[in-house]
């Protein structure tokens, strides 16, 4: 005749059996005293951690976190999810039992295996960024007139812009095209040579700020054979020649010594260059296009740049507006280079819709420059498919923080309205300042320059610690 302790034990066994979620049992000091069988596949460990102590299992990492240590250290019921060694993400929830003086005597612990529904929920998530990307496909079709190779054209600005090289595309007259660094004129100069009748002849591109100056000029307009000591045998072209039927493209103008400019200036008025050493000149057809991330007008008021090169080159200037001021273009930039990252690493990686909200409200100093590099940060560190807000690097958040601050110092400085406003504004943050540094009203007088009386009314007029004051002038 079975006991009704045999009962228990049978029926505890078949719960155990036929649950489908993961059950341990431990007593009130941590030591495990029943599992179901099907925690082996999810803990990747046998009935061997039965007898054991939660402690060392968590410590080995097989209970990560452990619910049951939470529950016996914060004596209350707890739910935590769990990372397991064999790579599932399980959702674990402790139930203290108690005796008649409250102590716990048990923990009961629940786990639910939520590893396909982090599968599904990241499937969901990339399904909703395809669909995103659909729509910015879409988008792009219909303006393929104004489809830019490794470029993306969304705003406003950008659109007039290409239809603006468009248009000069096909004529030789000399752009220059102003903005910050990373930008895209780099971009805009190799779209503006494929629109031309150039396009099948050279593209030399020249960063003028990266060439010594003793080198320039013989790096710009080529030298004869011994023209000087190390110079080649048989000599060399220089960028100009090399460009001969096809586009010179200056980048960084402003970076061009001045001691050199002259000799451009009259390269390119004539389209003649004669190689350094050398006597005769050679006519060179070819498009100019500068670029440059300076005021190119201080500079000629300051004499760092000649007036007459600079006029030369400001036949068509076109200004490309930082990232910050065209917002909109963000998302597809970011999908865009997303995109060739993953190509690139051989990776699917895809953006949680909060993190392209984030890269949006960020004001990008360095421009698409800064957010290429960004992407491709994120796309070789982030744990998971999905990158996250929490992916972001610190400095990124505490720029944005930086931002907000900042804006919110300009919101409140455009709620003043007059000039008395201002300066009343300003006696309270200064008398507000005062407060906290000082102890007594003579105290503040003394660090605000003022006389103890006017620091008195001052308080009562903006009504600043009446207190403080009252109690200064008993003293």
């Amino acid at each position: 005749m079975k006991t009704q302790a045999d009962m228990f034990e049978i029926e505890l066994n078949a719960i155990l059996q036929a649950s489908k979620d993961n059950i341990v049992i431990a007593d009130g000091k941590g030591t495990v005293l029943r599992a179901s069988p099907n925690c082996t596949s999810i803990y990747g460990k046998d009935s061997a951690f039965l007898g054991k102590s939660v402690f060392e299992l968590e410590a080995e990492n097989i209970f990560s976190p452990s619910v049951t240590v939470k529950v016996l250290k914060e004596n209350k019921e707890v739910q935590v999810m769990q990372q397991t060694p064999t790579g599932r993400t399980v959702m674990a929830t402790g139930l203290p039992v108690r005796n008649e003086s409250g102590e716990i005597i048990r923990v009961i612990s629940f786990s639910t295996d939520l590893t396909e529904i982090q599968h599904l929920k990241e499937d969901f998530e990339e399904l909703q960024t395809r669909m995103e990307q659909y729509q910015t496909e879409i988008q792009e079709l219909r303006g393929k007139d104004l489809s830019i190779e490794n470029f993306v054209v969304q705003s406003k600005a950008i659109r007039q812009i290409w239809q603006l090289v468009q248009r000069v595309a096909k004529s030789d007259a000399s752009v220059v095209f102003l903005g910050e660094s990373g930008v895209g004129k780099n971009v805009f100069t190799r779209a503006l040579h494929q629109g031309s009748d150039r396009k099948k002849e050279p593209f030399i591109e020249v960063n003028c700020g990266a060439i010594p100056e003793a080198l320039f000029e013989s790096e710009m307009f080529g030298y004869e054979a011994g023209s000087f000591t190390g110079a080649n045998r048989t000599g060399k072209a220089g960028f100009i020649e090399l460009a001969d039927k096809g586009t010179l493209f200056l980048d960084e103008i402003g970076e061009l010594p001045l001691s050199v400019q002259a000799k451009l200036l009259k390269a390119i008025q004539e389209k003649k260059v004669a190689r350094v050493g050398g006597l005769k000149a050679k006519s060179i057809d070819f498009r100019l296009i500068a670029s440059t991330n300076q005021d190119l007008p201080e500079m000629v008021r300051q004499g760092k740049f000649r007036q007459d090169l600079y006029y030369r080159l400001n036949v068509i200037p076109i200004t490309i507006p930082p990232l910050r001021e065209r917002r909109e273009d963000i998302p597809l930039l970011a999908h865009f280079y997303l995109q060739k990252t993953n190509e690139k690493y051989g990776m699917n990686k895809f953006f949680h819709s909060t993190a392209i909200e984030m890269l949006v409200a960020y004001d990008w100093p360095g421009n698409v420059r800064e957010l290429q590099n960004m992407i491709e940060r994120l796309v070789v560190t982030a744990e998971t498919r999905t990158i996250y807000p929490d992916a972001l690097p610190f400095t990124f958040q505490h720029h944005l923080e930086q931002q907000a601050g900042n804006r919110s110092e300009v919101e409140e400085e455009e709620k003043i309205g007059t000039l008395k406003e201002a300066l009343e504004e300003v006696e309270i943050r200064w008398l507000k300042r005062a407060t906290r540094q000082c102890i007594t009203t003579y105290e503040m007088a003394k660090y605000l320059g003022l006389n103890q009386s006017n620091v008195v009314r001052k308080l009562k007029k903006y009504n600043i610690d009446a207190k403080m004051h009252l109690n200064a002038i008993e003293h």
